[in-house]
């Protein structure tokens, strides 16, 4: 075996974690592979033989790229005035349980929902967020990726904290009751049962639909707030619904997906707690909902 070929096995070691963290800054799948083969780029070309942590070298190489990544889509969205909701990717599997790369990716329950809010962060607080929080990475490692001292990259931390626990529910972690509550709600929208969906939702429900970018370059996304105003909005779901919308887990939780003939149209998401649904996310999208794999799905 020679150098290289020992390098790019002592990468591989790693690539599951590294895709994972960047999983979590960006929201988007193909992003993180891109951001993760940059990594590998970059370790490729230099000269690592000093290195102690491998694993944390690689980690902050990626925190760093996937930075310059939000730091270019933040500008291209003020450019464009894109709308600030943008509903990540999700990671679709069978109702009966992840395969093993989606339990890498999702090992801290990393649900639609709180990738939403982790979108409204600024890119220095989404890095110290991810990686302090959900990485153990210090703050000392984390300061000169971001250009501050360790108590000012602290601080974007706490700052990302409150906003993620103010705004990011927690679900339930019983996916049969999970199940319930999604079956339950393509029931009522299936027979246009206003009251039945009005029963299974939070008061304070959030819905969140992402259709994509338009010709103007703005995002079509819509934001729908409260019960009574989501039980109508999903009601227009009734199509969707007798179209035979496929159970299946959208991050790990229990959720829905219209792919008629195999062609993905939409991606329901759901956040459950306590019994009613809180959040939906539905990514409409069909550029993006391409580049899905569905097959996992198939019989």
């Amino acid at each position: 075996m020679n150098d290289h070929e020992f390098l790019a096995r002592r990468f591989e070691e790693h690539r599951s974690h590294l895709r994972a963290v960047a999983y979590r800054m960006l929201g988007s799948l193909s992003e993180a592979d891109d951001a993760v083969q940059e990594a590998w780029l970059r370790l490729d070309r230099s000269d690592t033989s000093e290195v102690a942590n491998l694993g944390g070298w690689l980690t902050t190489v990626v925190g760093r790229v996937c930075l310059d990544m939000l730091r270019s889509r933040s500008t291209r969205a003020e450019q464009s005035l894109e709308a600030p909701v943008r509903v990540p990717d999700p990671i679709i599997s069978r109702e009966d349980g992840l395969d093993p790369e989606q339990q890498a990716l999702l090992a801290d329950s990393v649900g639609l929902a709180l990738l939403v809010v982790l979108e409204t962060l600024s890119p220095a607080e989404r890095l110290a967020f991810v990686l302090h929080d959900m990485f153990a990475v210090p703050f000392d490692e984390i300061a000169p990726m971001v250009d501050r001292t360790p108590a000012a990259a602290r601080q974007l931390a706490s700052r990302a904290r409150r906003r993620v626990q103010g705004s990011a529910p927690t679900p339930d972690r019983d996916l049969s009751r999970q199940r319930a509550v999604v079956e339950a709600f393509q029931s009522a929208t299936r027979g246009g049962d206003f009251e039945a969906l009005l029963a299974i939702l939070d008061p304070d429900v959030v819905l969140r639909a992402d259709s994509g970018t338009l010709a103007t370059g703005a995002r079509a996304s819509r934001v729908i707030r409260g019960a009574e105003a989501v039980a109508a909005q999903a009601l227009s779901f009734q199509r969707f619904s007798q179209g035979g919308g496929m159970p299946a887990l959208v991050n790990g939780a229990a959720g829905l997906v219209s792919a008629p003939a195999g062609k993905p149209m939409a991606v329901l998401g759901f956040t459950i707690t306590d019994g009613k649904i809180v959040t939906i996310d539905i990514l409409a999208d069909t550029e993006r909902l391409s580049h899905l794999d569905l097959t996992i799905l198939e019989d």
